[in-house]
């Protein structure tokens, strides 16, 4: 009834242990996986590609629950095209990390007294080399504990030769298209790391300043401007006011005083400015500030720098020398005792940008830099979603996508750093500016030197889907599987990571962008939605889970919470709560084995095939076209909900406990059902494998005697239906379902025997009494039996005696509290559809809704009737 292979191999003997311990089976089984080569993706094979890579994790790191998360859903993706016959990469590989590899090597250094200018460039390289040997990687052993299905053969690192190859060449390519150039502009400067950061790298958090008022100028010729940093007063070239601003309209074209200093400035016009923010005047810092610079490109202005690499003032004799923070209170004492200090405010709460890595404030500062020229790039890599070439996934994201990439500014990629990819620009001693490519020969002689600066480290990461395939050269893997087929990452460095990659895999690879479609998920977070953070105390580390509960049951806690684009809360009784769904696949699993599940053989013709039979086979290959629409669609979350509740509730919950009486009872239909069970046990393994990979490998190959699941195909949709087997069955939920509701209110234990008359004549439940006698705990009705309750359910009538099991006058007041709730709703539903004008404005679909509501309201009226009815009098 499911379109799967044969299975050649008998189901073994050996028996599962009584209890599933994740500890003693994932370490072993995973290295069985690689030594088999499952993972290992092969250039030369005819099947179709499928390749993703993984978002490199920096050298430093170590596996967070980020990467968890990120990694589950990949691997789920991979596992899954695998099983389908696809040759599937994952491509791995770690980054070199530039700012946060050379912090941890110079924390060393520093242990021993030493800085890197003691050791050199060269030995300090050197020794970032021998810590990546030693230390760097961890997390490569913490993905293998997880689970990952990477190809290990093709392990990548962002400074290895064949990627620092591709790093040159793209380089030289960009330089001789004059898409890179050497030029003076504001970017993030870090005093701790000395060094340019990227956007990415600068963190914002709300810090307590302070906001200073200073009048520039005196009398009619005077301007306030306020400010959070009155020591970059000092390099204010400007005041600038808008255009239209009436108040400040006789000023424009004049100079001021700039005080403290002797300066005059002058006062120029710029749209830039708000007349309504503030005094409406500005002052203009060009060399301080990004907005300030670029009014002094549009007025010519001058770039006065106040402040060196280490944000210590360089200039005004009283404040030099001082450190920034330093010069601002001396500043602002110096400007009050002067009388220029309009008003103060503090603390004053403003967003403030730091370095990621060590938590420094930034200084915007004007640097000589080498900058790539994005314009031409990005409207590459907006055009390519526009054009349906790549598309986003959940598609309201192509919105911030094009909000960054059709507004980006150039790119600084130069950091002043020493570990990285030096940039392959050579100095000669009459100015000579030389770029080398890898297979030329660097320019020798007296005076020439290559620049000291590192590229950024998404210059390289940038070309990752492709330069990890062997590019420049033309390689069978490049040919094979490139461009991508998705890229799954966080919507975090859409912006960053991923708008790079497509700008460099369309210039490099001939119009191709680097893949197909951008899966874009949310962050994880705490149970309460709030950020996990150590200084919040609530950070995670996954691998004292999996220690705990195992992996399975944290990649499928992550995974149901996956929704496309959304964050993720997640909490440690979640994690339990999988940890119990993958013991209850354990501990069904092993019941079915012991009671003949088997997998040997045909399954058998319908006709032989009871209600429940047709049933689960007709509702497996449902849930197998729905996991497998959901897969397309990256519904991560639904998909693993719609395996849970099939697995846990139609399988273990009902066909197998439907199907115990047939076991019990032996003979030709207890072998049916047998191999029914091994059937639909087969095909749910298949199905939940990619998301749960360690146990139902182990519960696979010991129920069919497979070699492994990794490589066993996925599960097909037959086509087979069975909607009349569905409805019946639902029909035996229905009574089951209610007769247990009514034994829970009046306080039976599930176990508790109690007599009872079925009467299921004319209706389709008359087949299933004795499995809805099983799973009730009904006795036959003997002698001396008497009725204390009737429920009428699914066209039944059940009748059980309670005698000395049930208070009836407690059942008698619930029963009419239930009913005064029925009639209540009956009520209101029927008073909102005679309102004629509700019904005029309200859409089809809630007045469907309250239609449904009275006619669930009177059927609820009708049973609860009959069965106050049928309580005996007191």
């Amino acid at each position: 009834m499911t379109e799967n292979t044969q299975h050649q191999n008998p189901a073994p003997t050996t028996e599962l242990p009584t209890q599933y311990a994740p500890a003693q089976v994932e370490g072993e089984l995973y290295e069985r996986w690689v030594e088999r080569g499952y993972f290992e993706a092969d250039a030369k094979s005819d099947k179709p590609p499928y390749t993703i890579v993984i978002p490199p994790p920096n050298v430093t790191g170590s596996l967070h629950l980020g990467h968890a998360f990120e990694h589950t859903l990949i691997d789920a993706l991979t596992r899954r095209k695998r099983m389908q016959g696809y040759e599937t990469l994952w491509q791995p590989g770690m980054d070199h990390a530039g700012i946060a590899t050379q912090n941890v090597v110079e924390r060393e250094l520093a242990k021993e007294g030493k800085s890197r200018h003691d050791l050199g460039r060269e030995a300090f390289i050197e020794r970032v080399w021998q810590w990546k040997g030693e230390s760097g990687g961890q997390i490569s052993g913490q993905m293998r504990r997880l689970g990952d299905g990477v190809d290990w053969s093709r392990e990548r690192f962002t400074m290895d030769e064949g990627l620092s190859e591709a790093v040159q060449t793209i380089f030289k390519k960009l330089y001789d298209d004059e898409l890179i150039y050497r030029a003076e502009r504001i970017i993030n400067w870090c005093p701790r790391c000395l060094t340019a950061i990227s956007d990415i790298e600068v963190e914002y958090q709300d810090d307590d300043g302070e906001l200073v008022s200073i009048r520039y100028g005196d009398g009619d010729a005077s301007i306030v401007v306020a400010t959070t940093r009155a020591e970059t007063m000092l390099g204010d070239t400007a005041v600038a006011v808008h255009p239209e601003d009436e108040r400040y309209r006789h000023l424009v074209g004049t100079e001021i005083e700039l005080p403290l200093t002797g300066r005059r400035i002058p006062v120029v016009a710029d749209e830039h400015v708000d007349p309504e923010f503030g005094t409406g005047a500005v002052k203009v810092t060009p060399a301080h500030d990004p907005n300030d610079f670029e009014i002094g490109q549009r007025h010519g202005l001058p770039n006065l720098a106040v402040m060196d690499e280490h944000a210590v003032i360089t200039v005004h004799g009283p404040f030099q020398g001082l450190d920034r923070l330093e010069a601002r209170s001396a500043i602002v004492a110096a400007l009050r005792a002067d009388g220029r200090i309009v008003a103060e405010k503090r603390p004053y709460p403003h967003s403030v940008g730091h370095c990621s890595r060590c938590k420094t404030t930034i200084e915007p500062r004007l640097s000589m830099q080498w900058w790539v020229k994005v314009g031409p790039l990005a409207k590459a890599a907006g055009d390519a979603v526009r054009d349906g070439k790549v598309k986003i996934h959940p598609q309201e994201m192509e919105k911030r996508y094009f909000d960054w990439v059709d507004n980006l500014h150039d790119w600084c990629i130069s950091r002043q750093l020493w570990w990285g990819h030096r940039i392959p620009v050579w100095y000669g001693p009459n100015g000579e500016i030389v770029c080398v490519g890898p297979d030329e020969e660097a320019p020798t002689g007296e005076g020439w030197r290559q620049d000291t600066d590192v590229l950024d480290t998404w210059f390289s990461s940038g070309l990752w889907p492709f330069s990890t395939l062997g590019w420049p050269q033309q390689t069978e893997s490049l040919a094979k599987f490139y461009p991508n087929s998705v890229l799954v990452t966080g919507y975090d460095i859409l912006f960053f990571w991923v708008a790079r990659m497509m700008m460099f895999g369309l210039y490099a690879m001939d119009g191709t962008p680097p893949f197909h479609t951008i899966a874009l998920h949310g962050m994880v977070r705490d149970q309460f939605g709030k950020k996990m953070s150590k200084s919040f105390g609530n950070a995670v580390n996954p691998l004292d889970w999996m220690d705990t509960y195992g992996s399975d049951a944290v990649r499928f806690t992550l995974a149901r919470g996956a929704n496309p684009g959304v964050d993720v809360p997640i909490g440690e009784d979640w994690v339990q709560a999988s940890r119990n769904f993958a013991n209850k696949i354990w501990n069904a699993t092993r019941f079915a084995l012991m009671n003949g599940a088997t997998v040997e053989g045909e399954l058998p013709p319908v006709e032989q095939l009871s209600a429940v039979d047709r049933w689960i086979l007709s509702r497996l290959n449902k849930t197998v076209a729905e996991v497998d629409a959901l897969y397309e669609d990256y519904q991560f979350s639904k998909l693993s909900e719609a395996l849970y509740h099939f697995a846990w509730d139609e399988v273990f919950d009902w066909y197998v406990e439907l199907s115990k009486t047939t076991f019990f009872e032996g003979g030709e239909p207890a072998r049916v059902s047998g191999r029914v069970l091994g059937e639909v046990l087969d095909v749910t393994l298949r199905l939940l494998h990619p998301i749960v990979p360690f146990v139902t490998d182990t519960l696979w190959t010991t129920l069919t005697g497979g070699e492994s699941l990794v490589i066993a195909d996925w599960p097909s949709d037959s086509g087979f239906r069975d909607d009349a087997a569905e409805r019946e069955i639902e029909l035996v939920q229905q009574v089951v379902t209610e007769v247990r509701r009514f034994r829970s209110d009046q306080g039976l234990q599930p176990g508790q025997k109690v007599p009872a008359e079925l009467t299921l004549t004319g209706t389709a439940l008359a087949p299933h009494e004795a499995a809805i006698r099983q799973l009730l705990r009904l006795q036959p009705a003997g002698e001396g039996f008497h009725a204390t309750a009737s429920l009428p359910v699914a066209g039944a009538m059940v009748a059980l005696d309670l005698s000395g099991t049930i208070d009836v006058e407690a059942e008698r007041k619930r029963l009419a509290k239930d009913l005064g709730a029925a009639e209540k709703e009956k009520q209101q539903a029927t008073a909102k559809l005679g309102n004629e004008a509700f019904l005029a404005k309200a859409p089809d679909n809630v007045v469907d809704k309250i239609r449904t509501r009275l006619a669930k309201a009177e059927a609820d009226i009708d049973r609860i009737t009959t069965q106050l009815a049928n309580l005996p009098q007191a």
